[in-house]
C-alpha cells in the first residue's frame, strides 16, 4: 500500500503567501473562539442566580446565608460589593466601579483578537488580488501580439481567490465576534441592574433612624 501524502489543494497553492497567511489567522480565530465558548460555559456571565438570592433576602430584611459556588461574574461583583457595605458612601460606589469593570475586562479577553482579524482578513484578500491582478497583466504584456485569452481569465482566476479566502475568514470570525460581545453586553446590563438594586437596599440600612416627632407640641388649627 503507498504511502499516505499530504498535498495542499491546487486552488490553496494558486493563491500564494497570502493563502498562508489567511490560513494562520483562521487557525488563531477558531482557537480564540473555542476558548471564548468554554470561558463562557464555565462561568456563565448571564447567570444571577446567587445575586438574586441576596437581594431578594435583604428586600425581605432577612440576613443572606452563605453562597455557593461563585462562578458568574455578576454573583462574585454583587456579593463582594455586600461584603464591602461598611465602606462610606464614595469609597463604596468607587470600589464598585473598580470591581464591576475589573470583572469585565476579564470577560472582554480575547476580543481584541476576533476583532482585528475581522477587519483585516479582507483586507489581505483584497492585496492578494491585486497582486494576482498584476502579475496577471504583466503575462499578457509578456504575450506580446500573441494574446491568449486564457491567460488573463487564469490570472483573474486565481487573484480572486484571496479575496474569497480572504471573506471567508472575516464572516465568521465578525459574527463570533459579535456574539461574544452581546453576552459580555448582557452581562454588564445585569450587573449594573443589580448593583443599582444593592446601593437603594444598602442606602436604606445606613440611613439614620427617622426622628419621632410625637414629643413636639400639637399645632391648633383655627377653623
Amino acid at each position: 500500500m503507498p504511502p499516505l501524502t499530504l498535498q495542499l489543494p491546487e486552488w490553496f497553492v494558486s493563491g500564494g503567501i497570502t493563502m498562508w497567511v489567511l490560513a494562520l489567522l483562521s487557525v488563531v480565530a477558531l482557537a480564540t473562539l473555542i476558548s471564548k465558548i468554554l470561558h463562557f460555559a464555565r462561568i456563565r456571565p448571564g447567570n444571577t442566580r446567587q445575586a438574586d438570592q441576596l437581594l431578594d433576602a435583604l428586600r425581605k430584611g432577612q440576613q443572606p446565608g452563605k453562597p455557593g459556588k461563585l462562578s458568574s461574574p455578576v454573583d462574585r461583583v454583587i456579593w463582594q460589593c455586600w461584603k464591602n457595605r461598611n465602606l462610606d458612601e464614595a469609597a463604596w460606589q468607587e470600589e464598585s466601579l473598580r470591581l464591576a469593570r475589573t470583572s469585565l475586562d476579564d470577560l472582554r479577553g480575547g476580543l481584541r483578537v476576533l476583532e482585528v482579524i475581522s477587519a483585516i482578513a479582507p483586507l489581505l484578500g483584497l492585496l492578494g488580488t491585486v497582486f494576482g491582478m498584476i502579475g496577471a497583466f504583466q503575462a499578457l504584456e509578456t504575450a506580446g501580439s500573441q494574446v491568449d485569452p486564457s491567460i488573463l481569465s487564469g490570472g483573474i482566476w486565481e487573484a480572486l481567490l484571496t479575496t474569497a479566502a480572504g471573506l471567508t475568514v472575516a464572516i465568521p470570525t465578525l459574527a463570533a465576534f459579535h456574539w461574544a460581545d452581546r453576552n459580555i453586553e448582557q452581562c454588564r446590563e445585569k450587573m449594573q441592574d443589580r448593583l443599582s438594586r444593592l446601593k437603594v437596599v444598602r442606602n436604606l440600612k445606613t440611613d439614620p433612624e427617622p426622628v419621632d416627632d410625637s414629643s413636639e407640641p400639637a399645632v391648633s388649627h383655627a377653623y
